[in-house]
């Protein structure tokens, strides 16, 4: 009995010796130690603190101070997400299994320039044809229309071929990428291929590559030609390609793309940016942070990050509009026809 009591307290004992080590060495639920970890993962990291002219340091000592091993899960959730925003970074946030922070700043402060209501009733009329994600009608005098609302959706080819097919005769082809929140820019750079007259530079983008504020990869060029193929359909036509605030990142890499192109004008207004490739990480509490990684200029050196100027910048008019007219779809029109 004796021998048996021994032997139970004394695994009682490695037990509870066990249980304080790992507890010791696996701190993951901690806010202070998981706050510090996002800090330093975006200081070497995160690619436009200079561009921004972000003293990152100085906004530590901000917000440090207000984190505190006893605080919950969500309190440190939303104040994680405070921090990142002070980058006003649409491509940087913060999930978790219930919230997702962003920062919205970049769009909700400028007008909205589109009115998806208004095109459906007025311009995709009863000739209209939805090849997923397009949406496709003519306008008349001669002009072809094409709606893309998401790039997370991905063209089939050969519904690529029956749109351009449509357009192939007429005068000038509208392209209309407002709200178009981004999402996989290679579907951007299938379309473009299909409007491209030669092979040309598109862009510059440098990556993040070292801890250090100046540790970036060589600037590497970007080149776009026309689609290849005796079958592949292409349009050699004018092109408008329609732009608000929403149009974010690859939406606003395809405006930024259809510039290096003669017979491509962007028309409406400034982008709503995102010149930075995005990547990720997760922290210790399971939380992760995506952030810009990278830098992507024109080939003028401009950085969109803050959004694309139109080559012809124009806002909805409300007058206008209550007499169901787009402004920006009619002064695409007026560019395509001169």
């Amino acid at each position: 009995m004796k021998r048996h009591l021994y032997w139970l307290l004394l695994a009682s004992l490695l037990f509870w010796q066990c249980e304080r080590i790992f507890m010791e060495k696996d701190p993951v639920n901690d806010p202070v130690t998981n706050f510090d970890y996002l800090w330093q993962e975006l200081d070497e990291k995160y690619s436009f603190f200079a561009y921004k002219g972000v003293d990152w340091d100085a906004t530590y000592q901000l917000y440090r101070p207000q984190v505190s091993n006893d605080m919950s899960r969500e309190e440190l959730f939303y104040l994680m997400g405070d921090l990142l925003n002070t980058l006003e970074d649409g491509h940087v946030n913060l999930r978790s299994e219930f919230d997702v922070t962003k920062y919205l700043d970049y769009y909700l402060t400028r007008p909205r320039n589109f009115n998806f209501h208004l095109i459906e009733k007025n311009y995709l009329t009863k000739d209209w044809q939805g090849l997923f994600p397009l949406l496709i009608n003519d306008l008349g005098d001669s002009i072809g229309y094409i709606s893309y609302r998401s790039f997370q959706s991905a063209i089939a080819d050969d519904d690529l071929d029956r749109a351009l097919t449509r357009f192939q005769d007429m005068k000038g082809l509208i392209i209309d990428v407002r709200d178009n929140e981004g999402g996989d820019p290679a579907n951007g750079f299938k379309l473009i291929r299909r409007l491209a007259d030669e092979r040309r530079l598109v862009y510059y983008n440098s990556w993040k590559s070292g801890p250090g504020p100046d540790d970036f990869t060589t600037p590497e060029p970007t080149y776009l030609g026309p689609a290849e193929g005796d079958d592949v359909v292409r349009y050699q036509g004018p092109v408008a390609i329609l732009t608000n605030r929403f149009s974010y990142s690859a939406a606003s890499w395809f405006a930024v793309m259809g510039k290096a192109f003669p017979n491509i004008t962007v028309v409406g207004d400034t982008t709503g940016g995102g010149a930075g490739v995005p990547s990720g990480s997760e922290l210790p509490n399971g939380f992760w942070v995506n952030y810009s990684s990278s830098i992507c200029t024109l080939p003028n050196g401009f950085i969109f990050e803050d959004g694309l100027p139109p080559d012809v910048q124009v806002d909805r008019d409300p007058l206008e509009e209550a007499n169901g007219i787009d402004s920006i779809i009619e002064r695409a029109i007026e560019v395509l026809t001169q």
